[in-house]
């Protein structure tokens, strides 16, 4: 069966009126965290051979403590696959520890190794330099309303999107 054709002249009535990617807010926050990501990324990831991934992992486990793998997944929101792929590096690296939990001999607890402590020491004031530098257009005001709009869509998309957390736009 041959494929009906349209005159390319003519507009399509069934067709969908186009996305304005420009105004669509989850392509714009997905394309602001991606730079945002660059750029904290290159203050730790020629100087310390860390990734993203790596990083986030750490972050989580140097401010929350030793943990499961799943528990740095909640914290992070990133899938399972990744997380597991920078717990492998991190550990190659002797940046993370593992032990059985003594609790539950089927789980395994992450924590930061010395040298792992260390470099977290090391990026933290990095990263938060980094994080100044992008905020330091906004006032008092516009900060205040930033952190309110940010810590509602957090939790709106906590509750309401949970389980859509490994698909993105």
């Amino acid at each position: 069966m041959k494929p009906i054709s349209r005159d390319p002249r003519k507009p399509d009535r069934d067709a969908p009126e186009p996305l304005d990617l420009e105004r669509f807010l989850p392509f714009r926050f997905s394309v602001l965290a991606n730079r945002v990501t660059r750029a904290v990324a290159r203050v730790y990831s020629r100087r310390f051979q860390l990734t993203a991934p790596e990083w986030r992992t750490m972050a989580v486990l140097g401010r929350f403590g030793p943990m499961t793998a799943n528990n740095v997944v909640e914290h992070t929101a990133m899938d399972k696959v990744r997380v597991s792929r920078a717990v492998a590096r991190l550990l190659a690296r002797s940046r993370v520890s593992r032990r059985t939990d003594p609790e539950d001999r089927r789980r395994a607890i992450l924590d930061l190794t010395p040298e792992g402590r260390l470099v977290y020491g090391k990026v933290v004031p990095m990263v938060l330099a980094v994080e100044s530098e992008l905020l330091s257009d906004l006032d008092a005001a516009e900060r205040a309303v930033l952190e309110t709009v940010v810590r509602k869509l957090e939790l709106r998309t906590a509750n309401d999107f949970a389980d859509d957390d490994d698909e993105e736009i």
